[in-house]
């Protein structure tokens, strides 16, 4: 069910907003534009594949392209890898997805015990002011220029802030919801022709804003390929989940609609939903493209500009301090604004109107309002990356080094990506037809690379070289603080040693369950954040300690050298002491009563299938029998349908459930653990956590955030709400034959891919 998906995309709503952050540069984009005509066949790729056999091109994997390479309107993680080989941010990141501030110079920073300098296109000095304002003050090389040999100035840099700040703009990027001075006055006064011919209604008579032509169009639109988009919704909702009518189908799809709504009812609703953006409405696709079924020129009526009353000639924020430095002023701290700086620095000249270029005269290369230049060219990038665009042809993008990038020319030539298929990535590099792929990692890819290997089961193999990265998100179990707790407060002392002694059992059986299932493509992880991200607690940080391994009296669980079982049965004990704390009666190890208000067991969600096909699967049944030794139930409830567990946490009437999260580059709690964040599905409602939360919110010092982020987590764990479980592994596979391997990039993450510091790769 699509409504199923929605709860899903909820939950993974913290995922990076400003691109890849990982390569040299990168954009914010996606959106809906013209595509290059693309063609995917076995012939294509393997002609394209043979290709690796010459001694200056490298062969990368990809999955589909959409054929939009913009920076501003890259619409796939694929086109968004060619967007950062062609184009540099404004500012960059390290291996952790943290903001390097001193790139002109370079920053060094430690990662996994060695010491990396970072360099990048600019200096980024961030001053709160006591007003509660923040100035960002940047500072480019003055040496960049583009690969067409046109120099780079703050100018550039002016122009593409200005397209992603555009009333139409339409493209992923969110920079235009930053708190930047002026950025509202700017932004009224204008309005999309599709949302101003939709909210006039079919019978409007007024066409001072447009034309009778252009209204008729657009009904005519909503009447023919409209509803039939919507129809394919409805008839799917009818063929799959028995829906009968079209407010049913609806409402399973995540609209509500009143009794016997029409299908173009359904239509208006998406519409409105989505602001009339039919780039924005193609997400709601049961097949067909919105595209496909609707007049081109109608499309683009929701990128075309109306004006509708004044507004202010620029952003006031925006600020010009030199040839080669600008400042960016909000009004207030803003987390994330950090990241919306890395976006691509955009050729004026290519993309937008040199002649329409006048800063003092609030004149940024184009007209407010009107696009038109900067998507004419949405195929066809160019910028100032390690490489330049060559074409998009059969399912191959085919780059040229570029002489002038600024970390130096790549050394190797030429650089294609080739559309494949997941089932042939790895023979693809074993047969010499690719170079670098990234299967998803499993045992059976590990095993097939053994295999090629000669048995080797080396990482840097004969054949095939494996390298491994944490994947973004991470796996935990989570308890609902209103449903387990004793008494009526969940915040009591009594409430979490409760919850406590449900997580100590839990946390113990989790190196087993995931060893079973992931083999060494995942390890356990000790906090509720990724290890990917710059705040995540380090092993050899102070303070690092393993998830619920001391008890209720702050004594440590485990001592060195102890047996599987032997810490079984000290966290059973220990689980004990926490259950006696609560105010469970234990007689003779068991235990026989409970407090007012808890229970003698309680109920955890997991979507496994129906069938146990989970990674945590094996830890709750293991954590069950070891509850039902100390009389205890643990009920594993296995959720065939995932619509289903969702709903069972967001309605909050799940006890226990299992899932994941995505990781974002800034690690911002709000959302998920602040007492009003709207996915805090843990009910936990702490004051000093919500303080923390909020202080980290209002700083732009990255080492006093991930101090506090630390405390946060130490608080949350307090709690005892949730147990984190695993982060599992991803892979990039590499021709060892092909590629000197000496030259790959160390110590990659998502962050920080081989593409990061593609220039020093070379071949054999």
């Amino acid at each position: 069910m699509k409504k199923a998906n929605k709860a899903l995309a909820a939950l993974l709503a913290l995922t990076m907003v400003t691109g890849s952050l990982a390569g040299c540069g990168s954009s914010n984009g996606s959106g809906k534009t013209e595509t290059a005509p693309a063609t995917e066949g076995t012939t294509e790729t393997a002609d394209a594949g043979a290709s690796a056999s010459g001694a200056d091109t490298l062969v990368a994997s990809s999955a589909h392209f959409e054929g939009k390479f913009s920076p501003f309107f890259a619409a796939s993680a694929e086109d968004q890898h060619i967007v950062d080989m062609t184009q540099i941010g404004l500012v960059g990141a390290d291996r952790q997805g943290a903001i390097v501030e001193k790139g002109i110079e370079g920053e060094t920073r430690s990662y996994n015990g060695t010491d990396y300098t970072y360099y990048t296109a600019s200096d980024l000095e961030m001053t709160q002011n006591d007003d509660g304002s923040v100035y960002y003050d940047v500072t480019i090389r003055d040496d960049l220029t583009f690969s067409d040999g046109t120099p780079i100035t703050i100018d550039d840099v002016i122009f593409s802030m200005y397209v992603y700040c555009d009333p139409t703009y339409d493209g992923s990027a969110t920079l235009y919801s930053q708190p930047i001075l002026g950025m509202d006055e700017y932004r009224e006064g204008m309005a999309t022709l599709s949302s101003l011919i939709a909210a006039a209604g079919e019978d409007n008579t007024d066409f001072s804003l447009w034309t009778e032509d252009q209204q008729t169009a657009f009904w005519a639109a909503v009447n023919d390929g409209g509803t039939a988009f919507a129809q394919e919704i409805v008839d799917y909702m009818a063929e799959n989940h028995g829906t009968t009518d079209v407010a049913s189908a609806a409402d399973g799809w995540g609209f509500t609609l009143a009794d016997g709504a029409t299908v173009k009812d359904f239509f208006m609703a998406i519409g409105d939903q989505y602001g009339w953006n039919f780039s924005s409405m193609e997400a709601e696709t049961a097949g067909s493209a919105l595209s496909d079924l609707i007049p081109e020129d109608v499309y683009n009526y929701s990128t075309v500009g109306v004006k509708t009353g004044d507004s202010a000639d620029y952003i006031e924020g925006i600020q010009k301090t030199g040839d080669y430095s600008m400042r960016v002023v909000t009004t207030e701290v803003s987390a994330n604004m950090i990241y919306q700086l890395s976006f691509a620095i955009a050729p004026l000249s290519y993309y937008g109107d040199a002649s329409l270029y006048d800063y003092d005269n609030n004149k940024f290369g184009f007209e407010k309002g009107d696009l038109s230049k900067v998507r004419s060219v949405t195929t066809a990038p160019m910028g100032a990356g390690p490489y330049t665009f060559k074409e998009f042809s059969n399912g191959v993008v085919y780059l040229d080094s570029n002489p002038s990038y600024f970390q130096g020319e790549p050394k190797i030539k030429h650089l294609n990506f080739l559309e494949t298929q997941e089932d042939d990535k790895v023979v693809g590099v074993e047969s010499g037809t690719i170079d670098i792929a990234d299967p998803s990692y499993s045992t059976e890819v590990r095993n097939q690379i053994t295999e090629y290997n000669g048995g080797s089961e080396d990482f840097d193999g004969d054949v095939i070289t494996l390298r491994l990265y944490d994947f973004l998100g991470y796996g935990y179990v989570a308890m609902s603080a209103d449903n387990i707790k004793v008494g009526s407060d969940p915040a009591s002392e009594q409430s979490k040693d409760l919850r406590k002694a449900i997580a100590t059992i839990l946390a113990v059986y989790r190196d087993e369950g995931i060893d079973s299932y992931y083999g060494d493509s995942a390890s356990v992880i000790n906090y509720p954040i990724s290890n990917t991200s710059w705040a995540a607690p380090q092993v050899t940080d102070d303070g690092y300690q393993i998830a619920y391994s001391t008890d209720v009296d702050g004594n440590p669980i485990y001592t060195d050298g102890m047996s599987a079982e032997e810490k079984y049965e000290a966290a059973a004990q220990a689980a004990l002491g926490f259950f006696e704390a609560a105010g469970y009666t234990v007689e003779d190890g068991k235990l026989t009563a409970a407090p007012e208000g808890a229970k003698l067991g309680y109920q955890v969600n997991i979507g496994a299938g129906g069938s146990g096909d989970h990674p945590s699967f094996l830890l709750l049944k293991n954590a069950a029998d070891a509850f039902a030794k100390i009389g205890f139930t643990l009920t594993v409830n296995d959720i065939a349908v995932a619509s289903e567990l969702y709903s069972t946490y967001q309605s909050g009437v799940a006890e226990m459930w299992v899932a994941a999260w995505s990781a974002t580059a800034d690690p911002d709690m709000y959302q998920l653990y602040h007492s009003k964040g709207a996915t805090n599905y843990y009910k936990i409602n702490d004051s000093e956590l919500d303080e923390m939360i909020v202080a980290a919110r209002q700083s732009v010092d990255q080492t006093y955030r991930k101090s506090l982020y630390k405390a946060a987590m130490e608080i949350i764990m307090d709690w005892g709400v949730e147990v984190p479980v695993y982060q599992r592994s991803e892979c990039y596979i590499f021709s060892s034959e092909r590629i000197n391997i000496s030259t790959l990039t160390p110590d990659m993450t998502p962050y920080w891919s081989w593409m990061s510091e593609v220039e020093k790769l070379e071949l054999n």
